[in-house]
Formats: C-alpha cells, structure tokens, sequence
C-alpha cells in the first residue's frame, strides 16, 4: 500500500502546522492591537479614520480580527487535543476551529487580499490614498493585506480541515459578508462617509454592482478553498472529524 507524504513526514507536518498556529495569533493579534492602539491619522488628511465606526468600519479589520481568532483557536487545539481522550470524538473546539477556518477566514482572507492588491495595481487612491503613508506603515499593510494571503496557504498546505456541510459552510459566509455591508451603510447613513474611497466615486447602479460581485466572489473563495482542501489532502482520512465526510 503506498504510504502519503503525509503519512511518511507526519510529525514534521504536526509540527509545522503548530507553529504556523501560533506564530500566526501573535502575529494578527500584535496587527490588531497596533493598528487600533497606534495607528492615529487626522482628520485633515482622511476624514473617514475619524468618523463613526473607528477601525470597526473596515472589512480589513474585521477580516485581521477574524484571523487572530481563527489561530489563536487553533493554537489552543493544538495545545488541547483534537479529539475528546474519552469518547475519541472531535471536540466541539475542533469542530469551531474547523468551521471557522472553512467558511470565512480562508475565503474572507482571500477576498480582502485580492481585491486590495487588484484594486492598488489599478488606483491606490481607491482603497489606500499616498497621503496615509506617513500614517500607516508598510509592515502593518502587509500584515493586514497580504500575511493574511500567505498564512490561509501556509494553514491549508500544512494541515487538513473537514469542511461543514456545503449549505451551512456558505450560511456562515453569507452571514459574515451580509453583517459587514449593513454595518458599511450604517457607518455611511451616520457619517456620510464610505469607508473605501471607491464607493465615492461610484454612482449608485455602479455601487450595487461592485457590492453584489463582491459578495458573490467570496463564494468563488470559499469553492476554491474547498477544492484546494480537496486536491491536497485527498489521499488523507479524516483525523479531526472522522465521522464527517467532504460536501458534495
């Protein structure tokens, strides 16, 4: 019977895997308590960092806090175990940790990576204008818009995840993204303010359009992330959900 790499290297891929775990939760945590604590631009140069909402009204941020969450639970299983000692069942942490990982970190993270970086190549006055530069350091940037890419891909090459079923992995998504756009148009009905320069200068069709893409994309996201979880760890049985099969 022909032995996985996986199977030949497992140690060394638990062991990966732990470290990308915990060096990811300092890391997005350290981003979210600098770019909250540190990170102060005036109101002259942007108005938007000073109106209602704080850093609450960027995507970036929620998708920053989402992955600190994402890993520090998954440091904690690590630490815990995957499995109950006495039943031998998935906790209910792993199945959290899983449910998480597949329905919005991968795909949120996705989602805000490359859209940003698209939409920078195109105009950077449309999502980060030069005049915030003196204000918001290149590191945090990357940590906030492109360590989010690199940590999703160094998480599912290192480390398997059962999927939750396909109609309650998009549920969760579908409630992410929905929560986020009606607390975009509440900061902009108190404020006045989009808290991205490109939907200044869309006229209101144009809006819907870009924010319906926008949604839908981060289903586009979350297929992939499925299929690559997929094409990956094929040859791989369960180890975290044993009972639990990938969604058709």
């Amino acid at each position: 019977m022909e032995v996985s790499l996986y199977q030949k290297h497992e140690g060394v891929f638990k062991t990966i895997s732990c470290i990308v775990h915990a060096v990811g939760a300092v890391h997005f945590t350290f981003g979210c308590y600098y770019d909250w604590f540190e990170v102060n631009i005036p109101k002259e140069v942007s108005p938007i960092f000073a109106a209602f909402g704080y850093k609450l009204k960027f995507l970036t941020y929620w998708d920053a806090l989402l992955q600190a969450t994402y890993f520090i639970l998954a440091t904690v299983n690590d630490i815990l175990g995957p499995k109950d000692k006495h039943t031998e069942e998935p906790t209910m942490l792993c199945k959290v940790r899983d449910f998480v990982e597949c329905s919005m970190a991968f795909p949120v993270s996705m989602f805000v990576g490359f859209t940003f970086w698209s939409l920078m190549a195109v105009d950077r006055e449309l999502v980060l204008p030069k005049a915030l530069d003196p204000y918001f350091p290149p590191w945090l940037n990357h940590v906030m818009h492109t360590n989010i890419v690199i940590f999703q891909f160094l998480e599912i090459t290192t480390s398997r995840r059962d999927f939750p079923p396909k109609k309650w992995g998009l549920l969760g998504l579908s409630v992410f993204q929905g929560l986020y756009l009606v607390w975009m148009n509440i900061v902009f009905f108190v404020s006045g303010l989009w808290a991205y320069p490109i939907l200044n200068v869309l006229g209101v069709p144009a809006r819907i359009l870009f924010l319906t893409a926008s949604f839908f994309t981060g289903f586009l996201f979350y297929f992939f992330g499925e299929y690559l979880n997929r094409f990956l760890w094929a040859e791989e049985k369960p180890t975290s959900h044993p009972n639990v099969k990938y969604s058709k």
